[in-house]
């Protein structure tokens, strides 16, 4: 496995299948990730949580392992806090999803 072929768009559409068990939707629609930095071999990628007590933390983190595995070689996530999550990093296609099932987002 070689990170030469790896590039930011197919780090994002593989992080797309990391879904929050809660919300039932991609940690990428959600806003969440929020820097990838591709290394000669090693994949870093920024990440927050929608609160820094979250319980499903580690359910998550092993989910981005997981399916990033596959196209990394090595791969290091930084929890970051700063600035925080809020309602307005959630893509368009979050913002359906999450209406679709019953939450108000403007």
């Amino acid at each position: 496995m070689d990170n030469a072929y790896l590039n930011e768009q197919k780090v994002l559409d593989t992080l797309s299948s990391v879904i929050d068990p809660e919300l039932g939707v991609s940690i990428v629609d959600l806003g969440l990730v929020y820097k990838i930095d591709l290394q000669v071999k090693f994949l870093k990628i920024d990440v927050t949580l929608t609160t820094p007590t979250c319980p499903l933390t580690s359910y998550i983190e092993e989910q981005i392992y997981e399916v990033l595995s596959g196209i990394a070689v090595g791969v290091k996530i930084n929890w970051v806090w700063d600035p925080p999550w809020s309602i307005e990093k959630i893509t368009d296609s979050g913002k359906q999803q999450l209406q679709a099932i019953g939450y108000n987002i403007g």
